[in-house]
């Protein structure tokens, strides 16, 4: 394995050096802080206590609450380092959790842990790594950065069955100066095999879920119960404006969605092609009408200077990267793009390096016989 100091690219000799660990009490953040205590520097673990939501706190693949933080107080006391947790509770609720809420009310599909990393995690964590004297902030995520020509960058992990880069889009160049992500030349079985040699509790434990808060996977669930306004029945129509039939919320849709929609006798399958959430509809037709051309970002953030090399973009965390333009804020596809949906993210890369991206806020159709 790689010299531990090394996966820590750091500016002076290990040993007059100071770590800060943010733990979320898995076991990537776990082999983290281990890495860093073989890397002869002084480590903190540090975890944010970011919600309590009863039975969430003790569901496996949970992070950021009830056992989890147990779960990294007792690899920090195996290892013998400072651990600290800091209550954060109620920032996450407004920063995060309401926000996913009101955008799904919106009609929106939120990707909540994208705004946790921008807010609470690489913004709070910094302030904190900072007043502790930290020479870096190391984290967990699958990535990796890389020293360019003109400085850091951020590059895709090299296991690409857990590449977090598309999560991390909005990370600033500032960020990635004081950032480390040491597990991101790893491969997820090397990294548990490192937790087992060194005994720690968490080296089988479940990986977090991608939207930690939400106990049984019920999005819409929850967003009834914090917004008890939403949730209305309403139509489902196509794009003529023919009634098709009914929902009972727009909150258990999202573009693209062909399965639940409970439309009889069709000659040719639909898909949710848009959510209206001015007039409670959800707007149906065939998949040609989910061709996108291009789409407009906001918050858009690049990573370094926009490369002359061609660009590939990313329209959800699980699609691969199409050819792709970036022109003012909008990104245009070479071809079209399918499942393009405002709330989402498209994120831009040139080759393994991520270049930015930005929030999708509406899309224009593909020049297609149905327009």
């Amino acid at each position: 394995m790689t010299d531990p100091a090394a996966l820590f690219q750091l500016d002076r000799p290990a040993a007059d050096s100071r770590i800060v660990v943010a733990m979320s009490g898995g076991v990537d953040s776990s082999v983290v802080a281990a890495l860093a205590v073989q890397s002869g520097a002084e480590v903190i673990g540090v975890t944010l206590q970011l919600y309590d939501h009863g039975e969430a706190t003790k569901r496996p693949g949970a992070c950021c609450a009830g056992q989890d933080i147990r779960d990294a107080r007792a690899v920090a006391d195996r290892l013998g380092f400072a651990h600290y947790v800091f209550d954060h509770e109620s920032r996450f609720r407004d920063s995060v959790i309401d926000r996913f809420a009101d955008d799904y009310v919106a009609g929106r599909t939120p990707i909540p842990c994208v705004r946790c990393n921008m807010g609470v995690k690489f913004t709070d964590l910094f302030a904190l790594a900072r007043d502790l004297g930290a020479d870096c902030l190391a984290t967990g995520h699958y990535v990796q950065r890389v020293v360019g020509p003109t400085g850091p960058e951020l590059h895709r992990a090299i296991d690409p069955a857990r590449d977090q880069s598309y999560f991390l889009f909005a990370t600033t160049t500032a960020q990635l100066d004081y950032l480390r992500f040491p597990l991101g030349g790893m491969e997820k079985a090397a990294v548990r095999d490192i937790a087992r040699e060194l005994g720690l509790g968490v080296a089988g434990k479940p990986d977090s879920q991608d939207i930690c808060f939400v106990p049984d996977g019920d999005y819409a669930g929850l967003v009834r119960k914090l917004r008890p306004d939403a949730g209305q029945p309403g139509e489902i129509v196509d794009l003529a404006g023919q009634v098709r039939g009914t929902h009972r919320g727009i909150l258990g849709f999202t573009i693209g969605q062909r399965r639940g929609l409970e439309i009889g006798g069709l000659a040719e399958p639909l898909y949710v092609v848009r959510l209206d959430a001015a007039r409670n509809e959800v707007i149906v037709g065939p998949r040609e009408a989910l061709a996108v051309r291009s789409a407009r970002l906001s918050e858009i953030n690049l990573i370094g200077a926009l490369p002359e090399a061609p660009l590939s973009a990313k329209v959800r965390s699980l699609a691969k990267p199409v050819p792709a333009r970036l022109d003012g804020d909008r990104v245009v596809f070479d071809a079209p793009e399918y499942g393009v949906a405002p709330g989402q993210a498209a994120v831009l890369y040139a080759g393994e390096r991520v270049v930015g991206g930005g929030w999708i806020e509406e899309t224009e159709a593909a020049e297609l016989a149905f327009a």
